[in-house]
């Protein structure tokens, strides 16, 4: 048409199955053909591109790295079980870690006494664990199957064990030296014995290798605060100056008495008794102004003895000897602070391990009367007698005195000097027994002059509770 040759569109077989493979046929020729699935086209290729150098060498420590921290967490996870496993310590085991020693040494140290068998993963650990603290030296007690970890945390906390040192109230220095220097566990020396009533009685718990000094020093702070804060709340009307003087009459009063209950009753009685300028007349400080920081004379106290003139006999001086006689307790520090508001001026003892108090003479006679009873029934004499006044019989002498009153104040339980019976006042030898350490002397407060009571020009006015 229009002289133009139509365009055959008639495809030979193989260019119609060409063509086909081609493209997708639009309309099948058949049912099965229909159904036939058909191949999807084949993927576009790839293309290579070249990697980096630093792309390469990244990819490889990165690898290393996650390699070296499974192997790590895989490391750390078996320490851990290592070192919570329980060690071969078959039984509890005091370990004694000197002072200096290094890691390496206090893992050989464990090892030969039991306690672990892998010194090497104990030093490992210990290095690890380092932020928890420095291994401390001291005295250690390892429990049954402890562990590393539980080795380790134990010396890095310092549970080291405590030793107990008890000071009894009552004790001069001299004695409480000679205490610290029979503790073993304890090291070094003293500088110097302290001075008197400068230690401060008491349990102290201590570490193996503390050294007496230590000790030593530990008590005086402890004593300095201790008074510090009793002087703060004294009475107001005391007739007491300082803390050096409360201290003074605390070791009396300590000396005087171990019972609790009765300790401000008996600080009463000397504080009454310096209100009216009375002499204490306390046998203990008898005892000290001979004997010094020794502390007692291991026998009673001989009617010579009472009238020898010392700096401490309150027998023979007015009002407070110059110094302590021993180291008072906080007990009887408190009880001179703040003593027991009465009008008694004697005691004496009541046979059970107490006192009788007595406002009056005649009432403390009659207290004297009952304990010289009870004093008779006794078969054998009492251990508390020794440092108490006691009147031996000088061989080739008689007539001991037998028939006083016991000391005005303390007990005056009588106790024989070893080898010598002494002779009653019927002439019969037997046990002495207490009387007052002044009567029939220059010391009996009844004839000493030099005060009357009725008179208020010579005596202070005594200030009413």
């Amino acid at each position: 048409m229009f002289g133009r040759k139509k365009k055959n569109t008639l495809l030979s077989e193989h260019e119609a199955e060409t063509q086909g493979a081609e493209q997708p046929r639009l309309a099948p020729r058949s049912p099965s053909e229909a159904i036939k699935p058909t191949l999807a086209p084949p993927p576009p290729p790839r293309l290579r591109r070249r990697r980096g150098g630093m792309l390469s060498l990244f990819s490889g420590l990165l690898t290393l790295f996650v390699a070296l921290a499974l192997a790590g967490v895989f490391g750390f996870t078996m320490l851990e079980r290592e070192v919570t496993a329980k060690g071969p310590l078959q039984s509890d085991k005091v370990v004694l870690i000197p002072r200096n020693t290094g890691t390496g040494e206090i893992a050989r140290i464990l090892k030969e006494e039991g306690v672990i068998d892998q010194p090497f993963l104990f030093e490992a650990y210990a290095l690890l664990n380092r932020q928890r603290g420095q291994l401390k030296a001291g005295e250690f007690q390892f429990k049954a199957g402890t562990s590393i970890e539980d080795a380790i945390d134990t010396l890095v906390q310092g549970k080291a064990i405590l030793h107990a040192l008890t000071v009894p109230e009552g004790l001069t220095s001299d004695q409480i030296v000679a205490r610290l220097y029979e503790n073993e566990i304890l090291s070094g020396d003293i500088a110097e014995t302290p001075r008197e009533g400068t230690l401060l009685p008491d349990t102290y718990k201590f570490e193996r290798g503390t050294t007496r000094q230590q000790i030593v020093s530990t008590m005086q702070a402890a004593q300095r605060q201790a008074l510090n804060q009793i002087w703060q709340r004294r009475s107001a009307d005391l007739p007491i100056k300082s803390p050096q003087e409360l201290v003074i009459l605390a070791s009396i009063v300590e000396k005087e008495t171990g019972r609790a209950d009765e300790r401000t009753r008996v600080a009463g009685v000397f504080i009454n008794r310096l209100m009216k300028r009375m002499k204490l007349q306390s046998d203990p400080t008898i005892v000290y102004g001979l004997v010094g920081g020794k502390g007692t004379l291991g026998r009673g106290i001989m009617r010579s003895e009472i009238e020898t003139a010392t700096p401490y006999n309150t027998y023979v001086i007015e009002g407070l000897p110059p110094g302590p006689i021993a180291n008072p307790g906080r007990a009887a520090l408190e009880a001179v602070a703040n003593p027991s508001r009465t009008k008694d001026l004697y005691f004496v003892a009541d046979g059970s391990g107490g006192h009788a108090f007595a406002e009056t003479y005649d009432q403390h006679q009659r207290n004297v009367t009952r304990w010289r009873q009870i004093e008779k029934t006794k078969a054998t004499p009492d251990s508390d007698n020794v440092d108490r006044v006691v009147d031996p019989v000088t061989p080739g002498q008689s007539g001991a005195v037998d028939d006083g009153l016991s000391e005005l104040r303390g007990t005056a339980n009588a106790m024989s000097t070893p080898g010598i019976r002494p002779v009653g006042a019927n002439g019969k030898t037997g046990r002495a027994r207490g009387f007052d350490a002044s009567e029939g002397t220059e010391k009996d407060p009844l004839k000493n002059k030099t005060f009357d009571l009725t008179n208020p020009k010579n005596v202070p006015a005594l200030k009413q509770p």
